[in-house]
């Protein structure tokens, strides 16, 4: 399928493993140039030489912090000056599980709180500091993935910050949508199944 990306540039958080790692491969599949972003450096490495090695796409490794701001900051400047621009953000690093917390008296707020500040947070930060490329282009996609925890009960922590997640993307879209850049929220299933080959 060509969906026609082969001249697009592509920044990817949490892009080491799982969703995150699908999507990356899948892009460069298409002929995108990807960076992957996340926090481990050296499963960051072994995913891109792993994606790079079966896309022959570039895909460069960008160690973040997505709960600090200048970090976040360095990333996307790194990722913008290897790939020559940017062109489609995707938002997916996260904590993962978001903590289990189904009883209202067993929540902790620090950890809502750090679950909010990587995933909101980063995803907003990480819009900040992409969006003045999009808009000098004129052409820009955001695509931010929150979950299904936003639509049902169980997870209090998951799913504050998943249903975040659209109401970051609607100021996003409402904003960006007149200078030609879209913003997209994704809430797939915790059941997805993602495999590394892109199958």
């Amino acid at each position: 399928m060509d969906l026609e990306l082969s001249d697009k540039r592509a920044i990817v958080t949490g892009g080491s493993r799982g969703l995150g790692k699908t999507i990356a491969w899948q892009l460069a599949a298409e002929g995108v140039s990807v960076a992957i972003a996340a926090r481990n450096a050296d499963v960051l490495n072994a995913a891109a030489a792993e994606i790079m090695g079966a896309t022959g796409s570039q895909v460069v490794p960008l160690v973040v912090d997505m709960g600090d701001d200048a970090s976040v900051d360095a990333m996307v400047a790194s990722g913008v000056e290897a790939l020559g621009g940017a062109d489609i953000l995707i938002n997916n690093a996260a904590t993962p599980g978001g903590g289990a917390s189904a009883n209202v008296q067993e929540i902790s707020i620090e950890r809502l709180l750090s679950d909010i500040n990587i995933k909101t947070g980063g995803y907003l930060r990480a819009a900040r500091a992409v969006s003045p490329h999009m808009i000098a282009k004129g052409w820009g996609r955001i695509i931010s993935i929150g979950g299904m925890a936003a639509r049902v009960t169980g997870n209090y922590n998951a799913g504050i910050r998943c249903a975040s997640v659209s109401t970051l993307t609607k100021n996003l879209a409402d904003e960006l949508g007149p200078k030609g850049i879209s913003a997209i929220a994704i809430h797939p299933h915790l059941l997805s199944c993602c495999r590394s080959d892109g199958r």
